[in-house]
């Protein structure tokens, strides 16, 4: 499954990490909404631990903006908060890391602690 990598820092810069093979159990939910369409513009991950939002783009600027928005959008469907007060919920309790910038493409990664939403 993937591209696995033993050791690599936070955040792949060149084409080169430790390859390893990958095995274990996964779980792949496809949202629908009516009509059959995805309801999620990117995929999201979830850890014992946290909420992952994801942006990818060969702009690192939009990669960022790319899983800034589907943060907004994950807390906004979790919570009572409007778009505005998520927005400013995620500079105060969201991690942003960059995944990757290699390949031509630049990754950014959202990290909300579980149990930060009410």
């Amino acid at each position: 499954m993937g591209d696995g990598h033993g050791v690599q820092g936070d955040g792949e810069v060149c084409v080169t990490a430790l390859e390893t093979c990958l095995t274990g159990a996964f779980t792949f939910i496809l949202h629908k909404a009516e009509g059959g369409t995805p309801l999620l513009a990117r995929p999201r991950a979830e850890t014992p631990t946290h909420h992952i939002t994801m942006g990818l783009h060969e702009d690192l600027d939009r990669a960022m903006q790319g899983a800034l928005r589907e943060m907004i959008a994950f807390i906004v469907s979790r919570t009572n908060l409007s778009r505005e007060q998520a927005y400013a919920f995620c500079s105060l309790a969201v991690d942003f890391h960059v995944t990757q910038t290699v390949n031509g493409e630049k990754g950014v990664h959202g990290l909300l602690k579980k149990g930060l939403l009410f």
